[in-house]
């Protein structure tokens, strides 16, 4: 039986009575591990904001990685926080409707607000159902304005329950209880393209590329011996996603960053896509891996979460050193070592202004890191990337600001511990079938996970040492391969 779970900030900003749910604060949900271990959960997310690194985006986040159902979802999350999606999602069909159904409307501006799909007037409700299809967000406020005697969409914000006027209430009991009967969920369309081209996404002015231009090279013949027509893409081409059969996203990825809409784009559009949305917001917050990771038990340092109000519990009961985490942060950045309490509480305060939540990590000395590529759930190269010198880390920022690397070591796969090969492909089986680097400390024979990154780096001279062109032949190879099968089964629709 599904069990349907309401969050909210505080308890007070829930009116609604005659409910079967269960009303729980955003804290409680996030801390107590009562919640962790439910399973068939359907989750409402009402909390007041769902900004990046807001309370109501972490609790999607760790819902998402508990297995629970969080509407709304971390996809939609991500949309509506990107004014540039919500733009161009904007279609000829929507911008027809629009136009009809504020006609009749003097004003110059028009504010919806939209409830489970419906508006308390009825002549809104085609209006508020297309755009709750959209974005699936409980309560929306949707604001148009009127130009050159064309309505626009100019701003859409999510409701908390703090902001429905008294009036409204009874109208969204209502809506709340026909949604919770309906027990369904909206989903999107997607196209596809017909046209057999690859589209590489790449930064020619990236300082550190997850591939360098020799490697960028090696991809393109490894895609043209196979077929594939290939074009180098920036930044700039976003409006040209539709007409490719395929995307290799070669940027360091980010959830508020453009490679992110790049990969959303593409994924509605039916275009196979590396590295995936949901693969993209799953590896670029060391939350969500942490407790996904948990969930399924598999090794990893002892991590805790700690917000403001904790720091200074936590200051005085670990064990040091510890090393803190921003949820984000890549290329060792975001990530600091403290080797006592003072240090913990100096960068932990400066760390939670930026996020509401870090990681606190056990410290596992080790001469080197292992990094295992595993690409649609195989694994296909190995890495020993070595501490920079005189660091604990592998990257070590320098005073002019320039990273500096340690060694690294490539190893047959053949070669590496069997107990590291299915730990690797485990934790990515957990993400996905896209392209993956898993982070795993070794230490006296055991591995612990330290993280599992979407877009790993595949450099010329490193990663390919040991399999040369047929490490680029293989990544191009599934995604030939994927489009095949898209092809024969629209060919049988």
């Amino acid at each position: 039986m599904v069990k349907t779970i309401v969050v909210v900030d505080k308890e007070s900003d829930w009116k609604l009575s005659d409910l079967d749910v269960e009303i729980v604060t955003a804290d409680k949900y996030l801390k107590e591990g009562q919640y962790e271990k439910l399973g068939n959960v359907h989750l409402l997310n009402f909390c007041r904001s769902f900004s990046y690194q807001k309370l109501g985006y972490y609790v999607s986040l760790v819902a998402s990685a508990r297995g629970h159902k969080p509407q709304p979802s971390l996809h939609c999350i991500a949309d509506f926080n990107s004014h540039a999606m919500v733009r161009r999602l904007v279609s000829s069909e929507f911008e027809e409707l629009i136009q009809h159904s504020l006609s009749h409307i003097q004003s110059s501006s028009f504010v919806l607000s939209i409830y489970f799909g419906k508006n308390l007037a009825k002549c809104y409700d085609r209006l508020a159902t297309y755009i709750f299809k959209q974005f699936p967000v409980p309560f929306l406020q949707v604001k148009f304005l009127k130009l050159k005697d064309k309505w626009v969409l100019s701003g859409l914000t999510p409701l908390g329950m703090h902001q429905i006027p008294d009036f409204h209430q009874n109208f969204v009991l209502e809506q709340v209880k026909r949604y919770l009967s309906q027990k369904k969920v909206s989903g999107t369309i997607k196209r596809k393209s017909t046209i057999f081209d690859l589209a590489i996404l790449v930064d020619p002015e990236e300082e550190h590329p997850p591939s360098n231009k020799k490697a960028i090279r090696k991809f393109c013949k490894a895609a043209e011996i196979l077929g594939f027509s290939v074009e180098l893409i920036q930044k700039s081409d976003f409006g040209r996603v539709a007409e490719f059969d395929a995307l290799f996203i070669r940027q360091t990825t980010s959830v508020n960053h453009y490679t992110y809409r790049f990969s959303r784009r593409a994924y509605a559009n039916g275009i196979e896509v590396i590295d995936d949305p949901l693969s993209i917001l799953r590896c670029c917050n060391k939350i969500y891996l942490y407790e996904l990771l948990g969930k399924h038990q598999l090794p990893m340092p002892e991590t805790k979460l700690c917000d403001s109000s904790a720091i200074k519990e936590y200051a005085e009961g670990i064990t040091y050193p510890v090393v803190l985490k921003e949820p984000d942060g890549s290329f060792s950045q975001g990530v600091y070592k403290a080797s006592n309490a003072a240090e913990f509480e100096q960068i932990t305060k400066k760390m939670v202004e930026k996020s509401e939540l870090i990681l606190v990590q056990q410290f596992m000395p080790s001469d080197y890191d292992w990094r295992i590529g595993v690409l649609d759930g195989q694994p296909i190269y190995a890495c020993k990337y070595f501490m920079a010198k005189d660091h604990w880390q592998i990257y070590k920022k320098k005073s002019s600001g320039k990273l500096e690397e340690g060694d690294f070591e490539a190893v047959p796969i053949k070669e590496v511990p069997k107990k590291a090969l299915q730990l690797a492909v485990k934790a990515s089986n957990l993400i996905g079938k896209g392209l993956y680097g898993v982070d795993m400390k070794e230490v006296e024979g055991n591995f612990y996970i330290i993280e599992v990154n979407d877009n790993p780096n595949i450099d010329a001279g490193v990663e390919d040492e040991i399999l040369g062109d047929e490490l680029y032949l293989a990544v191009m190879r599934v995604i030939y391969n994927r489009i095949q099968q898209k092809r024969r089964h629209f060919t049988y629709v």
